[in-house]
């Protein structure tokens, strides 16, 4: 799906030849219990209220409008401005300050632009601050219109009943403002990464194993003039990378081994490595999964998609650091040649490690891609991977885990909190590795006893093994948030998310600092 072309305006929104209108609407305090709820419009367009003459706001009560977040209610303009179509999302209870955190604005703009049906061109008259919050707003805005937008029918055989948005304008105090123009662009080219993540997140996992998701990368990071190295089963097993393909022997396709790299024009500020797993289907191997749900397995390599659409972004904005994005990709599945409980692997170099569970396979394929990363001498170093159930126990679907070094799983706590993809560091307490120790390798892949106590701990731990001891790393897992099965909201629809596209990219733009 083509993204939506963004603009700017300053103009008067009432006037503005648009097929839809999109305004904020707060709930207000003081309404007696049962009463119909009292609302206010929110700033950004008191021409359109103006031309309504002082009934906007009751007509939309009595459309049932009550200002709570996400909710979308339409209104026939009838001549009272240009566009004959006025909608408004609730931004939930009037904010304290002069305007709505960012990420209301973010979430506001996908809810109304998602629930627009049939019309090209749309334009936000939402709550732009005229100070130093300008930016934050304006990219909220455009990121959340874009993303709201999005739509995955790459598998419909008859078009869609009504055209997608063509074009969204966003209504700002100033349309030349330098802030302002930097911050639609800086939003179009984070958005664009994240759209890609999600189509490849999408896409049947028939038509994206391992050789082709490789092949799909390879294409695009070497049309965005990036470096890249792709290793086939051969060239891995001359590596040693012993993880990678023991979790890939079961399938007929085979896995493979994606280094993309940027380089920046001068001497870097620092060295970044980005690692994303990239399981392109998991049926837990010789320790199937479940039949039910097994479907949502085809997101298991949405690591690796975030990595890869990273990489894009980070070729368009041209950091002042060096990057590097490693995929490694495999199919896991059960045959006569999978791996299986019991195999003692020799990982890329030299850990022997005990399997005792063949469906806690992305720690393996990762442990094998983070130990190469780190032989290139790295400053940081951030993994992203659908790896636990126990992420999704301990913080639900939207909030990913990070585990690592303490002051880097802070900033990716706050980078998480600017862009609206929420993170939480969590421990790696020394008892959880105490019980992974295996009476024949040096590490058992997980708990030696089988027991399921800390599972997602479990998996940083053994990641951490195979960190360099000079690199700060951050482990992000995204179970939960990389992937939507409900019902949409906000920005966000049903499927793959793009999480954490954007807590990448504002950590490779900010780590130097």
């Amino acid at each position: 799906m083509t993204l939506p072309r963004p603009t700017l305006f300053d103009t008067d929104p009432a006037e503005l030849a648009v097929d839809v209108i999109l305004i904020g609407l707060h709930s207000r305090n003081g309404a007696a219990g049962g009463a119909p709820p009292d609302l206010l419009v929110a700033a950004g367009c008191e021409s359109v209220v103006a031309a309504f003459d002082g009934r906007l706001t009751d007509t939309l009560r009595l459309l049932g409008a009550t200002g709570a977040a996400g909710e979308v209610t339409k209104l026939a303009a009838l001549g009272a401005i240009t566009a004959p179509l006025v909608v408004a999302v609730g931004l939930g209870p009037e904010p304290a300050g002069a305007a709505p955190p960012p990420e209301v604005l973010r979430r506001g703009a996908g809810a109304a632009v998602r629930a627009l049906t049939g019309q090209a061109k749309a334009a936000l008259a939402l709550p732009v601050p005229d100070d130093e919050a300008l930016p934050a707003a304006v990219r909220a805005l455009v990121e959340g219109a874009l993303l709201g937008a999005y739509r995955f029918d790459g598998y419909k055989t008859t078009p869609p009943r009504w055209p997608a948005v063509r074009s969204v304008a966003v209504h700002v105090p100033d349309a030349k403002d330098r802030a302002a123009r930097a911050e639609l662009t800086r939003a179009v080219t984070a958005t664009g990464a994240v759209r890609r993540a999600r189509d490849w997140v999408n896409t049947a996992p028939n038509e994206l194993r391992p050789p082709q998701f490789a092949e799909q990368v390879a294409a695009a990071a070497g049309e965005a003039g990036l470096a890249v190295e792709v290793l086939d089963e051969k060239a891995l097993r001359r590596g040693g990378y012993g993880g990678i393909l023991a979790v890939g022997q079961g399938s007929a396709a085979p896995p493979r081994l994606v280094r993309i790299g940027y380089t920046p024009a001068g001497r870097p500020k620092a060295r970044i490595a980005l690692v994303g797993k990239g399981i392109t289907f998991d049926t837990g191997g010789v320790s199937i999964k479940p039949a039910h749900g097994m479907w949502e397995m085809k997101s298991d390599m949405a690591g690796a998609a975030a990595v890869a659409a990273t990489m894009l972004a980070v070729a368009a904005r041209k950091p002042a650091v060096a990057v590097t994005g490693w995929l490694p990709l495999a199919e896991n599945m059960p045959s006569g040649t999978a791996y299986r409980p019991g195999d003692v692997l020799t990982m890329y170099g030299g850990k022997k490690v005990e399997v005792l569970n063949t469906d806690a396979e992305g720690r393996l394929i990762l442990a094998d891609a983070i130990a190469r990363a780190c032989e290139e001498g790295l400053d940081y170093l951030l993994e992203t991977s659908t790896l636990t159930g126990g992420q999704v126990v301990a913080l639900g679907r939207r909030v990913a885990g990070v585990m690592g070094t303490g002051e880097l799983c802070e900033r990716v706590r706050k980078a998480g909190e600017a862009v609206g993809e929420p993170a939480w560091p969590m421990p790696l307490p020394e008892d959880v590795r105490q019980g992974m120790e295996s009476a024949v390798a040096d590490i058992s892949q997980v708990n030696s006893a089988m027991e399921r106590v800390g599972t997602m701990a479990q998996g940083g731990v053994f990641l951490s093994e195979f960190v360099a001891p000079e690199v700060a790393w951050a482990h992000i897992d995204v179970a939960g948030p990389a992937y939507h099965p409900g019902e949409p909201y906000g920005y966000l629809t049903k499927g793959g998310t793009g999480v954490p596209v954007r807590t990448l990219l504002e950590l490779v733009e900010t780590l130097p600092d």
